[in-house]
């Protein structure tokens, strides 16, 4: 599954959620595959998620920062809605 962490180059605190986000995927290895999504080269995406990010996005959902080790693994084990 296709996971998006959106964050712009030399923020700490994307790093830092990098950092947490690798943690948890590491716990279930091959499950996930996590891009790492540079906002600043996509003015849609500046736009609507530059005083957000880190942001990690998985599919439509997303999970604003602060967030923890604890809330990545609910975040990924919450059922996702059928859009159907």
């Amino acid at each position: 599954m296709a996971l998006a962490l959106l964050g712009t180059s030399g923020c700490h605190l994307c790093e830092e959620a990098e950092a947490i986000v690798d943690e948890v995927l590491k716990m279930a290895p091959g499950t996930y595959d996590l891009t790492l999504v540079e906002i600043a080269d996509d003015p849609n995406l500046m736009e609507a998620f530059g005083l957000q990010i880190p942001v990690l996005r998985w599919g439509e959902r997303c999970l604003n920062w602060p967030f923890t080790a604890d809330d990545v693994a609910n975040f990924l084990s919450a059922p996702v809605a059928d859009p159907h």
